[in-house]
């Protein structure tokens, strides 16, 4: 399974959108219904998952699928 698979389907635990129906636009918030609960539980599943360590001023600028995948790979 890619890493991106795999991000997608830790993002699917938390909306009802199927992995295979998520694109790289779509916003935490606004297109998937993420509240801001959702989103703190979402970071520190990736943070276990990925194996890496998420800075608060980082995640503020992240609002899309692809923006947390860039951060990702930054981080690995």
């Amino acid at each position: 399974m890619t890493k991106e698979m795999q991000f997608k389907k830790i993002v699917a635990q938390y909306c009802e959108v199927k992995p295979e129906e998520m694109n790289q636009d779509m916003r935490f918030r606004e297109d998937l219904g993420f509240s801001s609960l959702d989103f703190m539980s979402f970071l520190g599943e990736l943070e276990d998952t990925f194996d890496i360590e998420l800075e608060q001023e980082d995640v503020l600028q992240v609002h899309t699928i692809a923006e947390a995948l860039e951060l990702m790979e930054q981080l690995q």
